[in-house]
């Protein structure tokens, strides 16, 4: 059953600003020097942890705590997935702030291909042909852009691999999203500490040095992180996974036009030629879903109505 018109206009908005804040964060990582990647990572860590815990605290959204420490082999997963995207954080903030805005979009315009390698190498799901020809497109276009960069655009494929190999264990963990970055930031809360500890031993800490310009903008990672995520839950409740999937591009969309358009980063002709294959195997994967998407829903309908109809049949 479809959501009301009014609902489904909120997800849409939603999405929108969940997707557009992120597709955004190329504008907010610069304004954080001369703060190093790692500094702005950890303060990350530390003001998501208390900006997500007084968002859990005002819903009181205690309950699932106890739970949790029961369960040691989630806790692992948990801890593996802090790992990951604490690599996939950090190096996406050291690529906007090095002049690499465009190739960090593209790592998450091929997070869905790699998504489905995951999906084939371990889960061992079954592609269809469009899928496997998108799949060989993406591939070609990596070999593309290596050629391109006169190097494998490794920052891109470290994100697209990181962001998937997140998404994937989040889908065996099997949590919301506020209570999962509660726990992931939890577990890097001690280490991030530590380290912005040390740094200020060291005196090269910029949090109270640079002004309370500075300081603010240092706190406002933690909202800046936690906002589009609750505007995400919002969206995935009223909107149905197809249109989820499409909104997902807004963010690369965004990235790539800021570093093409606000940075001004190069992009000769071999590159356009290697993101032009990317984007044409995303055409075909979208095409694909929501093909197979309406063939479900047409196989479903036409089952509930036969099942009706015998129902209805005299004996």
């Amino acid at each position: 059953m479809p959501p009301p018109v009014n609902e489904h206009r909120a997800g849409l908005a939603y999405g929108f600003g969940a997707y557009g804040l992120w597709g955004l964060f190329p504008l907010f990582w610069p304004l954080l020097e001369p703060a190093g990647a790692l500094e702005i990572l950890a303060h990350r860590m530390v003001w998501s942890l208390a900006i997500v815990s007084l968002i859990l605290l005002v819903m009181r959204r205690w309950a699932w705590i106890p739970e949790l420490l029961r369960q040691p082999e989630r806790l692992g997963l948990l801890a593996l997935a802090a790992t990951v995207v604490s690599v996939n954080w950090g190096l996406y903030i050291w690529g906007v702030n090095s002049g690499h805005v465009v190739e960090t979009s593209l790592g998450y315009f091929i997070n869905p291909l790699v998504t489905i390698a995951i999906g084939v190498l371990v889960l061992h799901e079954r592609l269809r042909p469009l899928q496997w020809t998108a799949v060989g497109i993406g591939v070609a276009a990596v070999l593309v852009l290596a050629i391109g960069y006169g190097r494998l655009p490794w920052i891109a494929l470290t994100l697209a691999f990181s962001f998937a190999t997140y998404g994937f264990i989040k889908k065996k963990v099997g949590m919301g999203g506020l209570e999962s970055l509660a726990a992931e930031t939890s577990i890097q809360f001690l280490p991030a500490l530590g380290y912005l500890i040390f740094l200020g031993s060291q005196g090269h800490a910029t949090f109270t040095s640079e002004g309370p310009g500075h300081t603010a903008l240092l706190i406002a990672c933690g909202l800046v992180t936690a906002a589009p995520l609750v505007a995400f839950g919002a969206a995935a409740i009223r909107l149905p996974l197809s249109t989820i999937g499409l909104l997902q591009y807004l963010a690369p969309v965004f990235q790539f036009l800021l570093g093409l358009v606000y940075f001004h980063e190069a992009m000769p002709p071999e590159r356009w030629a290697g993101f032009t294959l990317v984007w044409a195997a995303l055409a075909l994967l979208t095409w694909d879903a929501l093909h197979n998407a309406h063939r479900t829903r047409t196989a479903a309908r036409d089952a509930a109505l036969e099942l009706a109809a015998k129902a209805s049949t005299p004996a």
